[in-house]
């Protein structure tokens, strides 16, 4: 694609799904691992939504209906929240939500609020794969591939009809994606237990 034919990337929005309960963290589900403090003091989904909201100029945060707390966080920090009562269906449930709240854009990077340790110059890269014309646009670290994913409309009505927990992740078997290399390890990394929160000391928010 031709740089005169560049897609604006205002025109990409952010959807962070934030709908999980986390039970591996906590079994007796009473600690919510998105609101807890990483070692520099910010919730893990406020970190993850302040990288994208560095990059991007809408996030769509999607929220379990019964996490008010957590909305609210996520509200401050400048998403535009949407609670879903359909989250624990899957994650497909809350991304479906997503995508309607943010229904006009002409892609969207679609990220999880618990990996808060990805580099805005991924979120970057990412989002300039999908302006150059990408309909799927993954980043890849040492060979590996990682969140956040980017899509284009192309995919909006395969998104919509996908089920259960597998997510987005089942159409880069089957559609060509773009890699990009990047050079950072958050892209596979989250947090699902407490000694998360500490491994590696603090997450790059805001690195370039």
């Amino acid at each position: 694609m031709s740089t005169a034919e560049r897609r604006p990337s205002a025109a990409t929005a952010g959807i962070l799904l934030a709908g999980g309960r986390g039970r591996r963290f906590d079994p007796s589900g009473r600690r919510d691992k998105l609101r807890q403090a990483l070692p520099q003091g910010e919730a893990v989904a406020v970190a993850a939504a302040r990288n994208m909201l560095s990059v991007l100029p809408t996030v769509v945060a999607v929220v379990r209906h019964d996490n008010p707390e957590l909305a609210l966080q996520l509200q401050q920090a400048g998403c535009a929240v949407s609670l879903c009562a359909a989250s624990d269906r899957g994650m497909a449930a809350s991304l479906a939500h997503g995508l309607t709240q943010a229904w006009d854009a002409t892609a969207w990077i679609i990220a999880l609020a618990d990996m808060p340790y990805v580099r805005t110059s991924t979120i970057e890269a990412v989002r300039d794969a999908l302006d150059h014309g990408a309909d799927i646009a993954v980043p890849v670290w040492n060979g590996r591939r990682g969140n956040p994913v980017g899509f284009g409309r192309l995919h909006l009505d395969a998104l919509m009809r996908l089920q259960g927990d597998e997510g987005a992740r089942s159409l880069l078997k089957t559609w060509p994606v773009v890699e990009v290399p990047v050079h950072d390890a958050g892209i596979a990394r989250d947090v699902d237990t407490p000694d998360d929160l500490l491994a590696g000391g603090e997450p790059q928010a805001l690195a370039r």
